[in-house]
């Protein structure tokens, strides 16, 4: 298991931060954690880190627990924080070869060397870090994550003031890594999620409140729920429609549509009311929730 949470929990003064979160998370997955600003998720990397204690529970990294072998643990994972702290008036050589020393790394400039090809940072590699653009210093952060060959990645807001350009460069790298690697990244990015993730785990107010995998994940974390559009020719009683159907969920919008959110497709059965009330349907589609609305409904 790369990356193991139980019971855990944390509160800033009165506020709690985590409430009894449970996770785990295997070999070589590409995780996506995602939650509103203040969910937890941050407080939760820098717990996996070391960064922060956990007021109780567990949590380790390649079996190794985090608080009673920090350095054992920290060995094996590279970090990238929300706010990337680089030293600007070094060269990118320079500090990826401080970094790899710190970590005891052999060979250190065959690894610095290997690491600036594998980012994409060899056509800026003769500069000082604080003449880089922000897409550039993101790849210098991701390189002293990996300058030591970490099984596990923890990345916070990874893609965060990138313009789209860097996304997409910044994304393919994250996804080839992910190839050898154990990575666990926030983001706010709904798109960037489907494009990198095999998994996704939302968390809310301190407790994870969905996790799925596979094919379309955000649909998953739906709970399969349908929805359909019918637009009719003359207005239903809708308090009769709601309770022959037993619907979940049914509103009409600025264009006269009615959107209803339904467990099994009901069209069907929608043409036959449209018969037996003398009524007339002029269109009527089914569609999927785009990923804001599910992310809304977790985390609202």
């Amino acid at each position: 298991m790369s990356i193991y949470i139980e019971n855990l929990n944390k509160k800033f003064g009165k506020q709690q931060v985590l409430n009894n979160i449970n996770l785990s998370i295997n070999a070589g997955e590409i995780v996506g954690f995602l939650g509103p600003n203040g969910a937890g998720k941050s407080t939760t990397m820098k717990i996996l880190t070391g960064y922060l204690k956990a007021d109780s529970g567990i949590a380790k990294i390649c079996d190794i627990n985090v608080k009673d072998s920090p350095i054992e643990a920290r060995q094996c994972i590279g970090y990238l924080p929300e706010h990337n702290p680089l030293y600007l008036d070094m060269y990118i050589r320079e500090y990826l070869a401080f970094v790899a020393k710190i970590y005891g790394v052999d060979n250190i400039q065959k690894q610095v060397e290997m690491v600036i090809q594998r980012v994409g940072l060899t056509p800026e590699a003769n500069k000082k870090i604080g003449a880089l653009s922000k897409g550039y210093r993101q790849r210098v952060g991701l390189a002293q994550a990996i300058i030591h060959d970490p099984e596990v990645l923890i990345l916070d807001e990874p893609t965060t003031g990138l313009d789209p350009n860097q996304l997409v460069d910044i994304r393919h790298l994250i996804k080839e890594i992910g190839k050898e690697k154990t990575i666990l990244f926030s983001t706010h990015i709904m798109q960037e999620v489907e494009a990198i993730c095999d998994r996704v785990v939302v968390i809310n107010k301190g407790n994870i409140v969905a996790d799925a995998k596979g094919n379309n994940i955000f649909q998953r974390l739906s709970n399969d729920k349908i929805l359909l559009k019918v637009e009719f020719a003359h207005d239903i009683n809708e308090n009769d429609f709601k309770q022959t159907f037993q619907l979940d969920q049914l509103t009409k919008n600025a264009h006269g549509i009615y959107e209803i959110e339904c467990t099994h497709d009901i069209r069907s059965e929608i043409f036959k009311y449209a018969v037996n009330t003398n009524n007339i349907i002029l269109t009527m589609s089914r569609s999927e929730k785009n990923m804001e609305q599910i992310f809304r409904e977790l985390t609202a």
